[in-house]
């Protein structure tokens, strides 16, 4: 009961956190399907040490440098509009303070207050930080912890270049006849894990989640392998 209560008063908190590891996870599974089916093209068509280190590392930071500046600027933009709707309501504060605890006790009661209740929660709520109150019940805003556009670039591109790293290595440093299994067999695995892990983020059953990550990660692998192959036919 202890540790129930523990995790519902820290409910904001552990969502937030819950929601970087996802993000990382998926970022690394990008990393690993987009670089594995690069590399394993590439394979296809050359068995070329260099050219395949060289495709490697180019997709790779092609891959987390996107992956970064994507996130900024999505992040970016929901933090200016976070920044955007705390000034306006610290303007409806300031200039119509009545029609505002009007609001907020509206708001309490349908969360299940009693009118009353409410009331009292709303004035008390309202003296001790108006704009903190309407920030978090009516905009669901942690004012102190608004979205951080370079924190979210730099895990995403951790995050890919991580997951990268896997089919990279796994192409390069085997012997020549060993390199497609060790890749596509090392991707597999990868792939059930972070396809385990997203499941279990996202309080839903894995089995589904690592069917689908596992099968679009070898279609990806085939489809870019069959590419490679013919093309190298047709430059012989």
């Amino acid at each position: 009961m202890t540790q129930r209560m523990h995790d519902e008063a820290h409910g904001g908190a552990l969502g937030s956190r819950l929601n970087w590891l996802r993000a990382a996870v998926l970022g690394a599974n990008d990393g690993i399907v987009s670089t594995a089916g690069l590399v394993v093209g590439v394979a296809g068509a050359t068995s070329d040490r260099t050219a395949l280190l060289t495709a490697g590392l180019a997709g790779l930071l092609a891959g987390s440098m996107s992956m970064a500046v994507g996130e900024y600027v999505s992040v970016s933009t929901q933090r200016d509009s976070e920044r955007a709707a705390l000034a306006l309501e610290k303007r409806e504060l300031r200039e119509q303070p009545q029609e505002e605890l009007e609001e907020l006790t509206a708001l309490l009661e349908r969360r299940g207050l009693s009118q009353e209740v409410a009331r009292e929660a709303a004035l008390q709520l309202t003296e001790r930080d108006a704009l903190r109150a309407h920030a978090s019940v009516e905009l669901g805003i942690n004012p102190d912890e608004l979205a951080n556009p370079w924190h979210a670039a730099w895990a995403s591109f951790l995050a890919f270049t991580v997951g990268a790293l896997l089919p990279l290595l796994a192409i390069v440093l085997p012997p020549e006849g060993a390199r497609l299994p060790v890749t596509v067999g090392s991707v597999l695995a990868a792939l059930v894990v972070t396809g385990w892990a997203s499941a279990r983020l996202g309080a839903a059953r894995p089995g589904r989640a690592l069917v689908r990550n596992v099968v679009g990660g070898a279609l990806a692998m085939g489809i870019t392998y069959a590419a490679g192959s013919l093309l190298g036919a047709v430059g012989a």
